[in-house]
């Protein structure tokens, strides 16, 4: 894991009420988190993917993982350095959690 998914695993994501799987197989990808009960990926990108080719890449991946009925949730590494507690109230929102469900 890079350091930006450590930060989102460990300072938040094990915390949700939910099994959140970290480097999961599906098909032919791995995917940085799972989230199965409400079939939900969370992508972290590096610079890497603000290249053409690998974004184009990410389109073909996102398209499988919804052919698949799953949702795909993209932050940079520079959302999760700067802006981290947006990002965790964002997937919040997106996953239908109260922040009161949150381990302590």
């Amino acid at each position: 894991m890079t350091r930006e998914e450590k930060h989102l695993w460990y300072d938040f994501l094990k915390k949700l009420p939910l099994t959140v799987n970290r480097q999961k197989n599906i098909g032919n990808y791995i995917v940085d988190f799972y989230i199965s009960s409400k079939n939900t990926i969370i992508e972290i990108d590096g610079s890497q993917h603000c290249k053409e080719e690998n974004r184009t890449r990410d389109e073909l991946r996102d398209s499988d993982m919804q052919k698949l009925g799953l949702r795909v949730i993209r932050y940079n590494n520079i959302d999760i350095n700067r802006n981290f507690d947006l990002v965790c109230r964002d997937i919040l929102k997106r996953l239908d959690i109260d922040i009161s469900e949150l381990k302590k």
